[in-house]
C-alpha cells in the first residue's frame, strides 16, 4: 500500500481536485441566491473516480465512474453521489484491491483483468432511461431517483459492439444515433440507430483502413458525420517496440458523411489537413453544404505519443472551428471561430442537428493538466463572444444547458457546472443565465465536500 500511495502522490491526476472521493452521501443543500421556480429536474455529471489506487501508471481516463447529482424539486436541492457499479468495479470491491490495469499499462499479467469498462465518461437520457456511458463497452442503466446501477444495457441483447460516449438524440424524431469503434479489429467503425421507443434497429459496419480513436461525431437532420482522424493503433508499430497509439501529424484527416438511414456504400469522404477533435458542438445543413462546428486541435498527446515533436508541443490546444463540406463540388472550407483555447462545447439540445445560433464552451487555462477557468458564449450569427470567469483559483468543467420550460428563445435557459475553489478546497454548483454571461450567477449551491473534476453531464427536466 505504501507503493500505491507513492504512485498517487506522483500522478497529477490522483492529486488536488483530480483525486477521488470514496464515500457516497445524500444530503440537502443550502442556496446562495435564488433557484428559478420553474427549474425542476436533475443536474447529473459523470467522471473518473478510482475506487483503489491504481496498479502502475494511471491515466485520467482509467478511474471508475462516479455520478454526482443535484436534484431540484421545488424545495431544498438534494445532492447525492454514487459509483457506477460495473462488473469490474464489483470484482475489485469484492477482492478489496485493484485488479485491472489501464490505458498506460495494457499488458496485465492476468489477461482477464486487462481492460475494464469504467463507465466514467458521459450520460444520456433517452426513452425514459438514464444511461452511464464509456466508449469502450456497453452503457449501464441507472435509476435516476437514487443513482443505483441497475444493469448493463444491451438493448434486448442486440448490442454486441462498443457504444459511444456521445450518442446524438434527434430532438424532432426522438431517434438516438451512436457509433462504436474497435481500434484493433476491422472494420474498425460501426454505426447504429435506436428508435424513439428505445429499440436498437440498426448496426452497420463502416470499413476504415486503420483503427482510429473516434470520441465524438455529429448529426444533421438527414446526415451523420464521422470524423476519421489520425490517432491510430498500428500493429506494425507494436512489432517494432514502438508506441501502440500515436497521433500521425502528416496523415490527412477525413470526414465521412452518410445519409442517416443509408447503407455504408453511400458514405462520402472529405479530406482535410491532419487534426484531432474530441468534441463536436453541432452540425446542420445549409443549402448544398453540411456545416460542422467542433473544437479542433492541430495534434494530440492524449495517449502519450505524437510523431512530430514540434506539433506535439502544440497538441491538445483546442480552438472552436467551423467546417463547410460542399456536397455538390466536394470542397471543404475551414474557419477558426476564436483564438482562445476551449473545450466541452455544448448547446441547447433542442437544436441538435439543426442550425443553432448559440454555442457554449469551457475556456482553458494553459497548464500541464486540463483546467477550465470560465465559460464562453458564441453568437454564431453575429460573431459576438461573451465570457464569464469563475475567479482566481476557481475551475469548472463542461456547462450543461437547462432550457427554461416557460421560455421561447434558443438561449432562454440556464448553464450549470460544478466549480472547485483551490483556496478552501471546496466545490459548489454554479447556475448562470445562458442569455447574459456578464451577470453574476443566479445561484450558487455549496456542496458539503469537494466534487472532483469530471467529464460530461446532462440535465433531465421533471417534464422529460
Amino acid at each position: 500500500m505504501v507503493e500505491q500511495r507513492a504512485i498517487a502522490q506522483q500522478n497529477p491526476f490522483l492529486a488536488g481536485n483530480f483525486a477521488p472521493v470514496r464515500t457516497e452521501i445524500t444530503t440537502p443543500l443550502q442556496v446562495i441566491g435564488q433557484i428559478p421556480p420553474n427549474l425542476k429536474g436533475s443536474f447529473l455529471r459523470n467522471g473518473p473516480n478510482a475506487q483503489y489506487d491504481p496498479i502502475g501508471k494511471y491515466h485520467l481516463f482509467d478511474g471508475d465512474g462516479m455520478l454526482h447529482q443535484v436534484e431540484f424539486n421545488g424545495g431544498e436541492p438534494i445532492y447525492r453521489n454514487r459509483y457506477v457499479r460495473t462488473k469490474g468495479f464489483l470484482q475489485e470491491q469484492q477482492a478489496g484491491k485493484p485488479l485491472y490495469t489501464g490505458l498506460l499499462e495494457p499488458n496485465n499479467s492476468n489477461p482477464e483483468y486487462s481492460y475494464k469498462n469504467v463507465s466514467n465518461t458521459a450520460l444520456v437520457y433517452h426513452s425514459e432511461k438514464l444511461l452511464s456511458l464509456w466508449e469502450g463497452g456497453e452503457p449501464y442503466l441507472i435509476d435516476i431517483a437514487n443513482l443505483d446501477t441497475l444493469k448493463p444495457e444491451t438493448f434486448d441483447g442486440k448490442l454486441n459492439i462498443p457504444f459511444t460516449a456521445h450518442p446524438k438524440v434527434d430532438p424532432v424524431t426522438g431517434e438516438m444515433m451512436f457509433i462504436g469503434y474497435t481500434m484493433g479489429t476491422p472494420p474498425f467503425l460501426y454505426y447504429g440507430i435506436i428508435s424513439a421507443e428505445g429499440k436498437l434497429t440498426k448496426i452497420i459496419p463502416i470499413e476504415l483502413p486503420v483503427g482510429v480513436m473516434i470520441h465524438d461525431f455529429a448529426i444533421t437532420q438527414n446526415y451523420t458525420i464521422f470524423p476519421n482522424l489520425p490517432l491510430t493503433l498500428r500493429p506494425e508499430r507494436i512489432a517494432k517496440g514502438q508506441p501502440a497509439f500515436q497521433f500521425e501529424t502528416e496523415t490527412p484527416s477525413y470526414f465521412g458523411i452518410l445519409p442517416r438511414h443509408a447503407p455504408p456504400e453511400e458514405i462520402r469522404w472529405f479530406e482535410t489537413e491532419s487534426c484531432f477533435i474530441f468534441h463536436t458542438l453541432n452540425a446542420y445543413e445549409e443549402g448544398d453544404e453540411i456545416i460542422l462546428i467542433a473544437c479542433r486541435m492541430e495534434a494530440t498527446n492524449v495517449l502519450g505519443a505524437t510523431d512530430n515533436p514540434e506539433k506535439a508541443k502544440r497538441g491538445d490546444i483546442p480552438i472552436l472551428t467551423k467546417w463547410r463540406f460542399n456536397l455538390q463540388d466536394n470542397s471543404v472550407k475551414e474557419e477558426a471561430l476564436d483564438q482562445i483555447p476551449s473545450e466541452f462545447p455544448t448547446l441547447n439540445p433542442a437544436y441538435v442537428g439543426r442550425k443553432n445560433r448559440y454555442g457554449y464552451t469551457a475556456s482553458m487555462k494553459p497548464d500541464i493538466v486540463p483546467l477550465f477557468d470560465g465559460v464562453i458564449k458564441y453568437d454564431l450569427e453575429t460573431g459576438e463572444i461573451s465570457r464569464y470567469y469563475y475567479g482566481s483559483g476557481r475551475y469548472g468543467g463542461e456547462v450543461v444547458f437547462a432550457a427554461n420550460p416557460d421560455g421561447n428563445g434558443e438561449d432562454d435557459g440556464w448553464l450549470m457546472t460544478f466549480v472547485y475553489d483551490e483556496s478552501d478546497n471546496s466545490s459548489e454548483l454554479v447556475i448562470l443565465s445562458a442569455q447574459n454571461l456578464n451577470s453574476e450567477p443566479i445561484a450558487r449551491i455549496p456542496i458539503p465536500r469537494r466534487v472532483p473534476y469530471g467529464f460530461h453531464g446532462v440535465w433531465v427536466s421533471q417534464q422529460a
